[in-house]
């Protein structure tokens, strides 16, 4: 019998999707953080040294993983911007393959709702 995934492990396999694409486009990583709650997850940086805070939030489907805490994201890019760093956010939605309500198993099917990562302005506004 599968073992359902528990928050930590759902939030490793976002963080896998992540760290995939953040390879894809070249980034550099310096370091990885996979606690829950602990953020950044990745820090990296590019071709041209410049700094990257990644946040990833992993939830379960239906709620949209695109949407995040405002208020706490601009404390966190007010962090980013006292050390020269720019915020990129990738949320990631998870969820049963056989209907929303039942929950993910380990080295099973799953369903993936990722619009990749996301660049958020660290500018005042």
């Amino acid at each position: 019998m599968s073992k359902p995934l528990t928050k930590q492990e759902l939030h490793n396999l976002a963080m896998n999707h992540v760290g995939e694409e953040l390879v894809e486009q070249g980034f550099e990583f310096i370091a990885v953080n996979s606690k829950l709650k602990k953020h950044p997850q990745f820090v990296c940086i590019d071709k041209n040294k410049q700094y990257y805070f990644v946040i990833v939030r992993a939830v379960v489907l239906p709620e949209n993983p695109n949407n995040y805490d405002v208020v706490w994201m601009e404390s966190f890019k007010k962090h980013a911007r006292e050390k020269n760093a720019k915020v990129l956010y990738a949320g990631v939605g998870l969820g049963n393959a056989n209907g929303e309500k039942g929950p993910i198993f380990l080295d099973e099917e799953y369903l993936l709702e990722y619009n990749g990562i996301q660049v958020l302005e660290t500018n005042f506004n």
